[in-house]
C-alpha cells in the first residue's frame, strides 16, 4: 500500500514560525510540537484549523458468553439507538466541538436495519468466540477493513482533516486485549482491565479467555492477528487509519480499542503510525503499554475509559488553540518587539 511521506521541510518552517512568534521559544511546550505535528502532516508551514469527522463503528463479540463483560451483548444495540439519538457521550462532544459525527453498524448482533441515522454496513451479526474459534472469516475481515477505509474516504472527501474512529461494542476489550497481547509480545496480566467494570469473579474469566485465546491461535501471522482475535468493528477502525495514511489525513487515537486497532494496521504498513496522534491514555491497563509499541505518547491522562472517541474528540479545542496560537499570534517583526536571545 502507499502511505503519504510526511513533510518533514514544513515541520521545520513551522518550527522557524514558532520561534519568530512574540513569545519565549518554547515557552508553549508541547502545544508548539502539536503544531508543528499539523503542519507536517498538512504540508504546509501554517497549518489550517482542525475540521474533525468522528466515526463510530459498532460491533458485538462472541466471546461475551464466557462471562467477561458486565453488560449483555444487546447493550451494543441499544447504545446504537441512543448514538442515532444524539444522547452519548460522543453525540455532546461532537457538537461542543463542532464536529461531524457518523456511526457505523459493522457487526451488530441484534437487527438494527430500521434504526435512522445509522450507516448500515453490516458484514455479518457479530464474531465467533475467539476462545474457541476464528474471529472473523478471511471474508468477513476484509469487508469489515473495507468498511472503514470507505468511512475515511468518505470523510475526507467532504473536506475533514483530521478524522477520529470512536468504538462499540460489548466485549471489545476482551477481543482488544488479545490483539494487543500478540501484537505487542504481552500477557495477560500485563494488559488484561476492568473493561466496562467487571467484578473480581469476571475479571479472572476476561485474563482467562484471552489467555484461551492466545493459545489457540498461536502461531498466527501478524497480519492475520485481526482476523483471527480481533472484532468487526476493530478491523473496520484499522481500515479506517489506513485510509487516513494513503490519503495523508492524521488521525487522533482514542483509547484501549483504538490501540488495539492501531497495533493491527501497522502490520500493514509501520509507516501509518506517522499519522496517528495518541490523545490520552486510559484507565485500561494495557493502554499505556500499547502506546509504547505504537512508539506514541499520550498528550492526557484524564482517567477515562468510555470508547466512543470520547477521548479524542475531548482534546480537540487542545489541538484547535495549539493551532490558533501557531497561526495568529504576531512575530517579532510584525508585532516591532525587540527579539533579544
Amino acid at each position: 500500500m502507499t502511505v503519504v511521506k510526511i513533510d518533514t521541510s514544513a515541520q521545520a518552517a513551522a518550527g522557524k514560525h514558532q520561534d519568530s512568534l512574540t513569545k519565549p521559544q518554547g515557552s508553549l511546550g508541547r502545544l508548539e510540537d502539536i503544531a508543528c505535528w499539523f503542519a507536517a502532516r498538512q504540508g504546509k508551514a501554517v497549518p489550517d484549523m482542525l475540521r474533525a469527522h468522528i466515526c463510530v463503528f459498532a460491533g458485538d463479540h462472541g466471546v461475551v458468553e464466557e462471562g467477561v463483560s458486565a453488560f449483555p451483548s444487546v447493550v451494543t444495540a441499544e447504545m446504537l439507538k441512543n448514538f442515532a439519538a444524539g444522547g452519548a457521550a460522543i453525540n455532546v462532544l461532537a457538537k461542543q466541538h463542532g464536529a461531524s459525527l457518523s456511526v457505523v453498524d459493522v457487526g451488530v448482533q441484534s437487527d438494527v436495519s430500521t434504526v435512522e441515522g445509522v450507516v448500515h454496513a453490516k458484514v455479518r451479526m457479530g464474531t465467533g468466540n475467539i476462545t474457541k474459534e476464528s474471529a472473523m472469516t478471511e471474508w468477513d475481515y476484509w469487508q469489515a477493513v473495507s468498511v472503514g477505509e470507505e468511512q475515511a474516504e468518505q470523510a475526507i472527501a467532504d473536506g475533514a482533516n483530521v478524522l477520529i474512529a470512536g468504538d462499540m461494542g460489548i466485549g471489545n476489550t476482551t477481543a482488544s486485549a488479545a490483539l494487543i497481547c500478540e501484537l505487542a509480545l504481552l500477557t495477560p496480566e500485563q494488559v488484561v482491565g476492568r473493561g466496562t467494570g467487571v467484578d473480581d469473579a469476571s475479571y479472572q474469566l476476561k485474563v482467562t479467555a484471552v489467555r484461551r485465546a492466545l493459545q489457540r491461535a498461536q502461531h498466527t501471522p501478524s497480519k492475520d492477528a485481526m482476523r483471527e482475535l480481533g472484532g468487526l468493528e476493530i478491523a473496520a477502525m484499522a481500515g479506517f487509519y489506513r485510509a487516513s495514511a494513503r490519503l495523508g489525513v492524521p488521525v487522533l487515537l482514542d483509547g484501549f480499542i483504538s490501540a488495539a486497532a492501531a497495533l493491527a494496521a501497522i502490520t500493514w504498513d509501520a509507516r501509518i503510525a506517522g499519522w496517528m496522534l495518541a490523545t490520552h491514555v486510559s484507565q485500561e491497563k494495557g493502554h499505556a503499554l500499547a502506546l509504547n509499541a505504537l512508539g506514541l505518547e499520550p498528550l492526557l491522562d484524564m482517567e477515562m475509559r468510555l470508547g466512543e472517541g470520547s477521548g479524542a474528540a475531548l482534546i480537540l479545542p487542545l489541538l484547535q488553540s495549539a493551532i490558533a496560537l501557531h497561526r495568529d499570534m504576531a512575530t517579532f517583526d510584525s508585532a516591532g518587539v525587540s527579539d533579544k536571545k
